[in-house]
């Protein structure tokens, strides 16, 4: 790893940017378009440019490393992105972009449930403090929605969608992780985006292109090509700074979700609809962000004051 600091600073703001805006786009593109087509398309274009860069520099993986264990570990990666992906999507026709960009950080902490129970690491004092900080924040997050969510109507299910999809992910970041010691991370989504094009092209409609044209066509191809900038600059980022450093500023997605909502309705009323949230969803919002924090480097801040 090149230590870069700047450079993977800047690399992680712009993966975080970039995800940070994709909601915003994707509920704009599934007015016109299912969410399984809008995905497709995504992968597609993500595993045809990664193609082109890794063939470019001669880094494409050789067939010669798929064992069946390698192909069952990339098979698990792709059913758990390609159903964060689709689910994510889908659960835009009921919550709000900010709404499915808190209920991802439900994503790490799946994870790292699982990294005890299946990689028997350590499940310590500041990762337990912000399990708490994010189950309080969930709640204060949808303090002025809880009665529609126990009635179980349409927001309900949105929400549902976008907490099991967040943690559908983790089969994929579990596939990653023990990829990893075959391949580089570029050459994992590559085979990741092929695999999850194949599983979606049955459920597809590209021909749904055809009705796209202004407001909605620029957020498609926003969709289409935030994949493949998003996590190339989050892969790259780690190349250059501390996982953990760039995992800290990954977690401030929601709130520039927050920040691109207001901004685009303010700029755009007829195109984008207001952000409804009270001050103590916008409270419950930072404190499940805190709570992601404080699981990644509060190990380090409980250090400094020993």
């Amino acid at each position: 790893m090149s230590h870069k600091p700047l450079l993977g600073f800047n690399l992680a703001l712009l993966a975080t940017a970039t995800w940070g805006g994709l909601p915003i786009a994707a509920q704009k593109a599934i007015s016109v378009i299912d969410a399984q087509t809008l995905v497709w398309f995504r992968f597609i274009v993500a595993a045809a440019g990664l193609i082109l860069i890794l063939g470019f520099a001669k880094k494409l993986p050789k067939l010669t490393a798929f064992t069946p264990k390698i192909l069952l570990l990339i098979i698990l990666g792709v059913i758990g992105l390609s159903l964060y992906f689709f689910g994510s999507s889908y659960a835009l026709h009921f919550i709000s972009p900010t709404t499915s960009q808190v209920l991802w950080q439900l994503s790490p902490f799946t994870m790292m449930l699982c990294s005890v129970v299946i990689f028997k690491e350590q499940f310590a004092v500041h990762q337990k403090i912000g399990l708490v900080l994010l189950l309080v924040g969930l709640v204060a997050f949808f303090n002025d929605r809880l009665g529609e969510i126990l009635q179980l109507n349409a927001y309900a299910i949105g929400v549902l969608i976008g907490a099991i999809s967040s943690m559908v992910w983790v089969a994929y970041g579990i596939a990653q992780k023990l990829l990893s010691a075959n391949f580089n991370s570029q050459q994992i989504l590559l085979m990741i985006y092929i695999g999850c094009g194949l599983v979606m092209t049955p459920f597809s409609s590209p021909t749904q292109l055809n009705e796209m044209n202004g407001w909605v066509l620029g957020c498609f191809i926003f969709c289409c090509l935030n994949t493949l900038i998003a996590y190339g600059a989050y892969a790259e980022a780690l190349n250059h700074w501390q996982a953990s450093k760039v995992s800290v500023v990954t977690v401030l997605i929601p709130i520039f979700t927050m920040l691109f909502s207001h901004l685009a309705h303010w700029l755009y009323p007829d195109v984008f609809e207001p952000l409804e949230m009270n001050l103590l969803s916008y409270i419950g919002a930072i404190i499940v962000i805190f709570g992601a924090m404080y699981s990644i480097i509060g190990q380090k801040l409980i250090k400094k004051n020993k």
